[in-house]
């Protein structure tokens, strides 16, 4: 591949973030991008060198679960599966109502969106997830949700 294609391909892999992949090409990724462990391994390392601007806009890129830009169609191709594959996409209206209280709760606190890697998830282990972490520490948070991050990445990196 050469860079255009390659980003073309692993651009996305971070939420509206294709520097990850750009990075990840001048690191001089391009004779391993066939292998994941390694591809995923380096960017994880490019977003943890990442400054803290830039990591809270990649938490910041990211929608949220069972939100208002799911309802309306506007989530990539990737959070669209990723949700409904979780079951999002099936909330009951009490459910839906549920998952905004949390989604503005987590958002006033931590001033970002939750994130959860919901791949073999469900609905109610996600509210779980709602609830116990509302109770950490926003540089807790920080550090999950970049963690949840790297496992959205890896996910998607081993669909491609």
């Amino acid at each position: 591949m050469n860079s255009v294609q390659f980003i073309g391909k692993f651009g996305g892999v971070y939420e509206h973030s294709p520097w990850v992949a750009e990075r990840a090409w001048v690191h001089g990724i391009t004779e391993k991008h066939d292998e994941i462990e390694e591809l995923a391994d380096l960017m994880a390392r490019i977003v943890a060198d990442a400054d803290e601007l830039e990591k809270h806009t990649l938490i910041k890129a990211h929608p949220d679960l069972a939100g208002k830009a799911a309802v309306k169609g506007e989530l990539t191709a990737a959070s669209t599966s990723e949700q409904a594959g979780a079951g999002l996409d099936n909330c009951t209206a009490e459910e839906f109502a549920i998952f905004q209280d949390y989604n503005a709760a987590y958002k006033k606190k931590f001033g970002f969106p939750f994130i959860m890697a919901v791949k073999n998830s469900d609905r109610r282990k996600i509210l779980a997830g709602f609830e116990a972490r509302l109770q950490n520490s926003v540089e807790e948070e920080f550090a999950t949700a970049l963690a949840e991050i790297d496992k959205i990445a890896r996910f998607r990196l081993a669909e491609l």
